[in-house]
Order: structure tokens, then sequence, then C-alpha cells
């Protein structure tokens, strides 16, 4: 029997209706004092949104819908409520209704005190970011929501065989973190586990005959004391009567299989794009009466399908012969756009390539069709493939004079003229800044003006010496601000920008930009990743006009902002066709080229974003010492080619960087900023243990909640930072850039900033 389905589809929409819902809902007020109508419109959205999806999936021939998948914000806060462990410091009060506790556990609750935001980070090594659950001894569980069980009512009566989806309890377990030191949330496992089968239970009542239960942790290297409880766990669940499917993905299983063979579920999800190596051995021990799900379509990327490819896999003896054969997506659709049906403006060469969520969903249907029809059956589908994977390799994608420029590369291309100690002080001499220098970390609110000029001069309505005119007088009045506000390195507010990948992507050959092809980053914050489909160059300098202009306007530094080249390679969709280090370095020559510009032109202090560099660590340690020589190398010949004098900042935000802190410092940054209030500054731990060398730059607040820190809080912050890190080289910023907020908020909160790093400078000095 073979059957088609997938692990997840895209939250937000076709034309991110769910963002704009989310949104309305938040601007006519938050938390209790939200109007009833409003929630009923943000409910009623989420319905048709649903019933909208499992439609498609339907329509395309699969055999389950797939229901749990979908999230107001997170499906790891959806958890968090569906597993009655909200955390007690938001002090809910029982008139308070789930939907004001989720979205406070989101974004921030106003309160004083405890109100903030659950820490955010990325999802494995994805630029999703999920809320990280927290838990305490006394954290307790219960089924505390009839969320997952209403969508499974609304599919059903739709008519549609269910599949439903759970983040598996050791996962969930594993991903959260223990808000007392010395103890281990492992320990809340007993506890949590009669919860899991008090909703299987329910699930199986409801008429639900499989449970899709994610455990992606165990592509990690979680280590023995992890890995020892999920034969327990397993055979306690495995007590409800309803079928698991328990689905690993992103990464392979090695070292894992043996024990994942001996757990009593119903089927297995392995990731066959990312864990092709493990699949015969798992095909030949996993017991062939069992279910065995195959991802043998990329769920990360969007270029079409390889059918002949995939299907070779399919009918490999190993698989050819099991009974119960599924097949699906590598992973949840949620990291891919949602249709190309609305790219009309895409260059074909290009289009032709690609499958974005909804054609996915064919190309499922078409593997499963020639596995039970034969190849005839799918000759379309199979002479389309054929001909896309030919034109991928025709010259259009190639530049010589590129290819010869890297791989003439000068040995010291990647290092600094002299050492760190050197240019500080000579940075110093040049700059002349206060003790706890003030800084943003670039963007500005982005007005619905702004937004609208840069629409309008897009479709041409605008001509180019009105566009300039708009940017212009928008950078004057952020240089303006900052100057009211005190700052000490301004910036210049990047109203010209729309993304900070997207921004550069239109300026570099090989790279192209789609029309609709969002992705949910996370709440109703969506990206449009480029798509690079060739060698990457830059035929011109993308910054320096504005960078120039704003400084004309203040004796201030001001900073030119640039994004690194390992964060645009990680946040685009990257050619399968060339190895990620070529690309990397392609791009690092093209921002090589642009510091060199912003230097000549008078800019005295750049900073390159890599926020993407741990995102892009391999889930396996065996392979992170590869990715980080060519990760930070190419960070390196981006920034490297400047005099002493040029300060060079990065910035980093919403990972773990304590485990690569050594090659965090290799990068050779003169400073670096990055996310720390989130986490009540034990981001910083790494940096005391390492004795990292050069300046930090902790956030001293969340720019995701329109939470205004006070003062108190800020100092309070800082205090901590500056009792690991000497005081001499902290910087004064935000966790990121502002583009989300208000002027209203970000005003206020930068203005609490900037007395709080004077008193700082009061007291320690």
């Amino acid at each position: 029997m073979v059957c088609s389905h997938i692990l997840g589809f895209p939250r937000m929409g076709a034309q991110r209706e769910w963002k704009t819902a989310l949104e309305t809902y938040w601007k006519s007020g938050s938390g209790a004092a939200c109007a009833e109508p409003d929630a009923e419109s943000l409910v009623r959205m989420g319905k048709q949104l649903r019933a909208s999806h499992w439609a498609l999936q339907k329509k395309a021939g699969l055999d389950w819908v797939t229901v749990g998948d979908f999230a107001c914000y997170d499906h790891v806060l959806n958890h968090i409520q569906l597993l009655g462990c909200e955390p007690a410091r938001f002090g809910f009060t029982e008139d308070m209704s789930e939907l004001d506790r989720y979205f406070a556990m989101a974004r921030g609750s106003l309160r004083e005190e405890g109100g903030q935001a659950l820490s955010m980070t990325k999802w494995f090594d994805t630029n999703y970011h999920y809320l990280v659950p927290e838990f305490l001894p006394d954290t307790v569980f219960s089924l505390h929501s009839e969320r997952l069980f209403d969508e499974v009512k609304e599919a059903q009566a739709l008519g549609y065989p269910v599949k439903a989806v759970l983040l598996g309890p050791v996962s969930f377990l594993y991903l959260g973190r223990e808000k007392t030191d010395g103890f281990d949330r492992l320990s809340l496992l007993p506890k949590l586990l009669p919860v899991y089968r008090e909703i299987l239970e329910r699930l199986h009542r409801e008429g639900v005959r499989w449970v899709q239960i994610d455990e992606p942790v165990l592509g990690l290297d979680i280590g023995e004391k992890w890995l020892a409880v999920y034969e327990k766990t397993y055979a306690e669940l495995a007590k409800e009567p309803v079928r698991l499917l328990l689905t690993t993905y992103f990464s392979s299983l090695s070292g894992h299989i043996g024990m994942i063979c001996r757990l009593p579920v119903d089927g297995l999800h392995v990731d066959a794009v990312r864990g092709a190596a493990d699949l015969q051995e798992i095909a030949a021990r996993w017991p062939s009466e069992k279910v065995l799900s195959v991802g043998v379509i990329d769920g990360r990327n969007i270029w079409k399908a390889d059918l002949d490819k995939a299907l070779a896999l399919l009918k490999a003896p190993e698989l050819a012969r099991r009974g119960n054969l599924w097949i699906a997506p590598s992973c949840s659709l949620l990291h891919v756009p949602f249709s190309l049906e609305a790219e009309t403006a895409m260059d074909f060469r290009l289009k032709q390539c690609l499958a974005f969520a909804v054609e996915k969903l064919d190309e499922v249907h078409a593997l499963k069709e020639a596995l039970e029809k034969g190849d005839a059956a799918i000759g379309k589908a199979l002479d389309s493939s054929r001909k896309t994977v030919a034109f991928r390799k025709g010259d259009w994608v190639h530049n010589a004079q590129l290819a010869k420029r890297v791989g003439k590369l000068a040995e010291d291309a990647d290092r600094r003229k002299s050492v760190f100690s050197i240019r500080q002080a000579l940075q110093r001499k040049r700059f002349r800044l206060p003790a706890f220098p003030t800084t943003t970390i670039g963007s500005f609110p982005q007005t619905p003006e702004i937004r609208s000029v840069r629409a309008s001069f897009k479709r041409g309505i605008l001509d180019e010496a009105g566009y300039r005119e708009a940017m212009q007088k928008e950078i004057a009045f952020c240089i303006a601000q900052q100057e009211k506000l005190g700052l000490d390195v301004f910036v210049h507010g990047e109203p010209e920008r729309n993304d900070m990948v997207e921004y550069f992507a239109e300026f570099l050959d090989g790279m192209a930009m789609t029309a609709n092809g969002w992705v949910q980053s996370y709440g109703s914050r969506c990206v449009k990743p480029p798509v690079i489909y060739g060698d990457v160059s830059r035929p011109k300098p993308m910054t320096v006009e504005w960078i120039r202009y704003a400084q004309s306007l203040t004796d201030k530094p001001v900073k030119a902002m640039l994004t690194g080249p390992v964060t645009i390679l990680q946040w685009s969709f990257v050619r399968d066709d060339e190895k990620r280090s070529v690309v990397a370095d392609q791009i690092a020559l093209a921002i090589r080229d642009e510091v060199a510009d912003l230097e000549r032109a008078g800019v005295g202090i750049v900073q390159i974003d890599e926020p993407g560099l741990r995102e892009g660590l391999p889930l396996r340690r065996r392979n992170w010492r590869e990715y980080l020589d060519w990760a930070c190398r190419a960070f390196r010949i981006a920034s490297c080619g400047v005099e002493d004098e040029t300060q060079v900042h990065t910035h980093m935000c919403y990972a773990e960087f304590n485990d690569i802190m050594p090659d965090i410092a290799a990068l050779d940054a003169d400073v670096i900023t990055l996310e720390a209030s989130r986490g009540d500054m034990t981001l910083l731990q790494g940096f005391s243990d390492f004795r990292y060398p050069n300046e930090v730059g902790p956030g001293v607040y969340d720019i995701h909640s329109p939470r205004v820190p006070s003062v108190k809080e800020i100092v309070g912050l800082l205090k901590q930072a500056s009792a690991v890190i000497p005081a001499d080289r902290l910087w004064v910023n935000p966790d990121c850039g502002l583009k989300t907020r208000q002027w209203k908020e970000a005003f206020a909160a930068l203005e609490n900033m900037v007395k709080s790093a004077r008193l700082m400078r009061e007291t320690v000095y």
C-alpha cells in the first residue's frame, strides 16, 4: 500500500491573509482589552485558511490532510498551552481568554514586572523562530486547550481523513529551557507523559486513526541521557490505541537508528533528502509490517524535484518490497512559499525550475501514481522534470571571470592588517566615543508611508528623482531623531530597504527575487528569500549613496549596514548544483567590494550582520568543523579588506552561540552586537568563559515586544553584562533592528537606553 501525505503546510495563506489578520487584531488592542468582534474575526480567518489548505491537499490526491500544523503564532507555543505549562510569572488570571494569554507569551505583557515575552530562538537550522518553553521544578502539566481537537472536528466536518500532528514529549522538553539553576528539565518527563496519553486517547475517541508525533531532536547529538528515555517514553504512549507515526527531519539519524527501530510505534518518517545515506539501513532494520514514510521531496528548498532520481530511490529493492510505503516531503512545507501561481512576472527560465508548497503537493502525488500505475501514468511530469534538470546545467548560471577571481584569492585575503589591540587604539583615537557607547542595530520603523513610496517607485508610479527625495527626507528624519536622543553612533535607518537580504539580492547577479514568495519567520513576520540560481557577483555599489548622504547631515559617525555572506546564503533558497562554500566565497567578494567603496567614501564604521551564521551550523557535531572553517573565512573575506582605523561590527541574534565561541572570536570583528535581553543575559556567559577578546554590545531590550523597558530594567541588564565583560569593552544597543516597531515605542525605548548608558558611566567611572 502506497500513501501520500505532508508533514505540515504554510500557515500565512496565498496572500499572507494570516499576517493581515494578526496585525489588525494587535492594532485594535492587546490582552483582555481587545474587542470581542476582532477576536471572532481572527478565529474565523484561521478557520478559513485551514479549510483552504486542507482542500488543496485533498485536491492534489493526498491520502491524509494534516491537522494541528496551523498556529496563530508558533506551533511550540501551541503546545505550551495544550500541555498546560504557561509560565506562572505572567500572572494570568482566570478571566483572561486563551488567545489573550497566548499573545502575552508571544509578544510580552504590558505589565512592568514578569511580562517579558518568552525567549525566541531558531528552529534547528532554519530561519523559522520558535518560542522557548520555560521549566521549573514545580512546573505542572494538564490538558489545557481545545484548539487541536476543534481543528480535528473542523476537518472531519468537511469530510477529510485526518492525520493529527503533535510535537513529541522528548523534543518538547529538549527544546525548552530550565529557569532554575541546577534543575534538569528531563526530570519532568514522568509528569508530562500522562498528559500526552490523555491527548492521544482523546484524539482516538474523536476518530483520528493516525497521529504524526514529531521528534526532530533525534537528528541531533542529544546525548545518552536523552536517548535513554525514548524506549520507555514510547512504550508508555503505545498503550493508547491510536497509531503513531514517529517523525524525524532535517538531519541524518546516524547513531540512533538501532534504538529508533526498536520503538513501539506504527510508522516512521525519515528525511530522505538530508538523511539519504541512512535509508538503506533504516529500510533493512525497520519492521516490514510497519509504515515507512520517505521524505523524498525537498521541503526546505524550491527547486523542482528530479522525479527520475526520486523514483530510483523509491524503487530501490529495500523499499520496493515493503508493503506499507508512504511518500512525503522531507519536512513541513512551512519553510517554502505558498504557490508559484502568483509569480506572473518571473523570468520563465527560472520559473520552470521551481516548485513551491502547492506544486510540491503535486510532486508527492505524482510519485505515488508512478509507483502504483507505472511511469507512463506521469509521462508529462517526467518529461518536464527531465527538461528542467538539463536546463539548469546551462551556461546561463555560470560566470567564468568570477570563478577565476575566487580561485585566485590571496592567502591573506581573510586577515586584517593588524591585531585587534592595535586597531582598537587607532579606532578610539578616531571616534573618541564615551564609555558604554550607544548605537542601534540598523533599521528604524518602516512606516506605511515609507512602504508606499517604495511600492510606487517599484511600480513606476514614482520616478527616480522623487524616490530619492523621499528617501533622503526619511534619512534626515532618522538622523534628527538620533541627534535628539543623544546616541553616539548613528545609522541611516534603512528606509530604502525592504528586507536585509532581499535588498542586496536585487543588486547581485546570480540572484533573483520572487513577487510573492513569502515564508514565515515568526508570528506575523514573513521574509521573501531570494533564489540563488547562478554565480553571484556585484555589478555596482549597493549602499554607498545613502550612507554618504546620512553622514553629510551629522558630525557623529554613521555606521554603514551590510548583510554578511553567510546570512545571505542561509536566508536564500540556494542552488543545489554548487558547493555552499563556493557560493559563500562569491557573495563574500561582493560584500568586500562594497566595504571598500564605503571606506573610500569616508565611512569609518561598517556593520556586517551575520545572524545566520549559527543557524547554518550543521545539526550533527561531526560536520561542524568543515562548515565553520568556510563560513568564518567567508565573513573575513568580506570584512578584512579595510584599514585598521575602520571599525568593523557584526550582529548576531536569536541563536545560541556559546558552543562556538572560538569561531565567533575568529571572525575578528572589532565589535559584536547580539540578542541577549530575552535570555536575561545568559548568552554572555560564553563570552566570559571564553574571555572574548574584542568589544561586545549585548542587546538590552527586546525589539519584538511593544513593551518599553524601564531605565531600571536596562541598568540591571547592563550591570549583569559588566560583571561578565570589562566595562571598557561594552556597547549599549537593542537586541535587533527596529523596523517592526512604531516610532513612539522605539523613541521611548531608546530614550531609556541612552539614560541607562549615562547612569552606567556615572556609576562605573
